[in-house]
C-alpha cells in the first residue's frame, strides 16, 4: 500500500491539493450562505495553496478576481484595481531603481570598498559582509544581494586559507622524508610510535580532519551571516522586503493616513536591524568560530586584503554611469524620507493642490534613469582627445534589463494581498473577526503582541513572507480595533516578523542560496536558526513597547482608529436596528 502511494498518488500531491481543497471546504459558504463566509472560503484555499505551493504563487494571487465577483463580494474593476495601487507603483519603482544600482555594478563597489575598511580576520570578515549585506538588502533585492555577496565570501574564504594549505602540504612531505629515512625515533619515543605511530606524527589524519572541520565551520558561517543580515537588512526600510510595502497599502486602505511613512519606518527599525544583527555576529562567533582562537595566520589575512583590492581596482575608477545612478539613488531616499517626516513640514507641504505619495517621488528618479544618459560625449563631457561626430548613448537603465530581471510575481503577491484586504472589509468579514476576538482584551497588549510574533515566525518559516503578510495583516487590524489596542502596535512586529525566517532552507530565497553553495548540513541551519528567530521576536516586541511608543506613538489608541470603530459600531447598529424591526414585524 505504502508503495502504491509512492509511485502513484504522491507524485500529483499538487494536484490533488489543487482539487481537494476547495471540495473539503465547500461545506462552509454552503451551510452558512452569507458573504463572509465566502470571503473566508476564498481566504482559506489561498492561504493553503500559498503555505503548500500548489499553485505558483502569483497565480494563487489572482484568485479574488476569479472569485470574489463570482461571490458578489466586489465587481471585477475593483479587484483589479487592487494589483495596480499606490503601493504597487511605489514597489516597482524601487524595484527599477535597484535595478539601476545592479546595472551600472555599483553595489559591488560598495561591497568592495567596505571590505577594504574591515579586517581580515574571520570575525572582522563577518562584520564587513553582514553591514555590506544589510545596507544593501534595505534598498535591492534580498535575493540579489546574497547572490552577489556569496562569490565575494567564496573568493575571500579561499584565499583566507590558502597558504595555510601549502603550507602543510610542504610539512607533510617533509614529515614522509623523515618516515622514509627511519629518523622517526627523533620525532617520537618508539614505545609510542609502536602504539599508535599516526597519531603521534605532525599534521596526522586526526589534525588534518580538524583543521579541515575548523576551515568548513568559518565558511559557513560566514555564508548563514550573509543570509541572517540579508533577512534582517530588508526590513530597514519600507522598500527593503515586500512585507513593509504590503503593511503600507493595508494600512492606507483601512485608515487612511497614519503615523507609518517612510521616515518613521527607519527611525523606528534601524535600532532593529542594528540590535539583531550584533547579536547574530556573537551566535555565529559562538557557534561556528570561536572568540579564542585565530581562524587563519597573518600571511593568509595579507593575502585576502590583496585579493580584495584587487578586485576592487579591477573595478576602474568611478565612471560617470555609476556617480549619476549614486546621486539619483541619494536623492531619492531623500524624496521619500522627507515627503512628510512628521517633525518638520514635507516638501510636499509646499506645492499647492500637490497630493503626493512614494510612488511619484520614486517615478521621477526612474524617468531620469531612462533619460539621462551613461556615457554623455556632448560639451565638456566629452572623452579628452575624442574627435568626430557625436554618438548618442545608451540611459543610465536599458529596458530590456528591466523586464527581465523584474520580479512582476511578487507585484501580484501585494496585489492579491491587497485584494483580500479589500473583501474582508466589503463583505463583512473583518467585523465578525474583530467580534470574535473581542476576548483577547484580557491579556496585556504586550502577550498578545509577542503571541501573534511568534505565530507569525512559525508560519514565515513555511510560507512566502508576502504570503504571511497578506494573511495576517487584515486580521490584526480588526483585532487592534475591537480589543481598542493601536493597530500600529500589532502590525508593525508582525509585518517585521514576516521576515525572520532564519531556520530552513525553503523559507527564504537567501537561506537557499546560502544552504546550497555551503554545502551545508540541515541540522546545522535548524540549530543556529531557532536562537535568532527567538533574540529577533523579543527584540522587535520590546522595541516596540519602548521606541515604538516614541515613534507611533502606539499605547494609546488613536483617532484615525476611533473612528473606523465608530463606523464599525453604526455598521452592527444599524444591521441591529434592522433585525429587530424585522423581527418585531413578523411577531406583530
Amino acid at each position: 500500500m505504502l508503495k502504491f502511494f509512492r509511485n502513484h498518488i504522491f507524485p500529483f500531491w499538487k494536484s490533488i491539493i489543487v482539487v481537494s481543497v476547495p471540495l473539503l471546504l465547500l461545506p462552509l459558504p454552503v451551510i452558512s450562505g452569507t458573504k463572509e463566509a465566502l470571503c473566508g472560503y476564498t481566504i482559506l484555499i489561498m492561504a493553503i495553496f500559498w503555505m503548500t505551493e500548489a499553485l505558483p504563487l502569483p497565480i494563487t494571487s489572482l484568485i479574488p478576481v476569479v472569485a470574489f465577483p463570482l461571490f458578489g463580494i466586489l465587481d471585477t474593476g475593483a479587484v483589479c484595481m487592487a494589483y495596480m495601487k499606490e503601493t504597487n507603483m511605489m514597489f516597482i519603482g524601487g524595484l527599477i531603481l535597484a535595478l539601476g544600482i545592479e546595472f551600472c555594478n555599483l553595489h559591488k563597489r560598495v561591497a568592495l570598498a567596505v571590505l577594504l575598511l574591515v579586517g581580515a580576520k574571520p570575525r572582522w570578515l563577518m562584520v564587513g559582509f553582514m553591514g555590506t549585506t544589510a545596507f544593501l538588502s534595505m534598498w535591492i533585492s534580498n535575493t540579489a544581494t546574497t547572490a552577489m555577496m556569496v562569490p565575494i565570501v567564496e573568493a575571500v574564504v579561499a584565499e583566507l586559507y590558502k597558504d595555510a594549505e601549502d603550507e602543510k602540504s610542504v610539512r607533510s612531505s617533509h614529515t614522509t622524508v623523515a618516515i622514509s629515512n627511519d629518523s622517526i625515533a627523533e620525532l617520537v619515543p618508539d614505545s609510542q610510535t609502536k602504539e599508535n605511530p599516526e597519531k603521534n606524527l605532525p599534521f596526522s589524519q586526526e589534525a588534518k580532519a580538524a583543521e579541515k572541520e575548523k576551515r568548513r565551520k568559518v565558511r559557513v558561517g560566514i555564508m548563514m551571516s550573509i543570509a541572517y543580515a540579508s533577512n534582517i537588512g530588508g526590513t530597514g526600510s519600507l522598500i527593503g522586503s515586500s512585507p513593509q510595502l504590503a503593511l503600507k497599502g493595508i494600512v492606507q486602505e483601512t485608515f487612511g493616513t497614519t503615523e507609518l511613512n517612510f521616515a518613521s519606518w527607519m527611525a523606528f527599525n534601524i535600532p532593529g536591524v542594528i540590535i539583531n544583527l550584533f547579536f547574530a555576529w556573537l551566535w555565529i562567533q559562538f557557534l561556528f568560530i570561536g572568540f579564542n582562537e585565530q581562524s587563519s595566520d597573518a600571511e593568509g589575512e595579507r593575502q585576502v586584503k590583496k585579493m580584495i583590492r584587487k578586485k576592487f581596482n579591477d573595478l576602474g575608477p568611478v565612471t560617470f554611469h555609476e556617480a549619476a545612478v549614486l546621486v539619483l539613488f541619494l536623492i531619492c531616499v531623500m524624496l521619500w524620507f522627507f515627503r512628510d517626516p512628521g517633525f518638520v513640514p514635507g516638501w510636499a507641504h509646499f506645492i499647492e493642490d500637490a497630493h503626493v505619495d512614494d510612488a511619484t517621488a520614486v517615478m521621477i528618479i526612474v524617468m531620469f534613469l531612462f533619460s539621462i544618459p551613461a556615457k554623455p560625449s556632448f560639451w565638456c563631457l566629452r572623452p579628452k582627445g575624442e574627435t568626430g561626430p557625436e554618438k548618442p548613448s545608451p540611459a543610465l537603465l536599458d529596458w530590456k534589463y528591466v523586464q527581465d530581471r523584474l520580479p512582476w510575481g511578487i507585484v501580484l503577491l501585494l496585489g492579491g494581498g491587497f485584494a483580500l484586504s479589500d473583501a474582508t472589509e466589503a463583505s463583512g468579514l473583518s467585523d465578525w473577526i474583530g467580534q470574535q476576538l473581542t476576548g483577547l482584551q484580557v491579556l496585556p497588549p504586550f502577550v498578545i503582541m509577542l503571541i501573534i510574533c511568534i505565530i507569525t515566525a512559525t508560519i514565515t518559516e513555511i510560507a512566502s513572507n508576502t504570503a504571511t503578510a497578506n494573511i495576517l495583516l487584515p486580521i490584526l487590524a480588526d483585532t487592534a480595533v475591537s480589543i481598542k489596542v493601536n493597530p500600529l502596535y500589532l502590525m508593525v512586529p508582525a509585518t517585521v516578523t514576516c521576515s525572520y525566517a532564519f531556520m530552513l532552507p525553503v523559507a527564504t530565497p537567501p537561506n537557499a542560496i546560502v544552504f546550497s553553495a555551503a554545502k551545508m548540513n540541515p541540522v546545522e541551519m535548524m540549530k543556529a536558526g531557532w536562537f535568532m528567530n527567538l533574540v529577533c521576536v523579543i527584540v522587535i516586541c520590546v522595541l516596540m513597547e519602548t521606541w515604538g511608543n516614541v515613534i507611533f506613538n502606539s499605547k494609546d489608541f488613536p483617532i484615525w482608529a476611533n473612528s473606523t470603530m465608530e463606523k464599525t459600531e453604526n455598521v452592527c447598529n444599524i444591521t441591529e436596528y434592522f433585525s429587530t424591526t424585522v423581527s418585531d414585524s413578523w411577531s406583530s
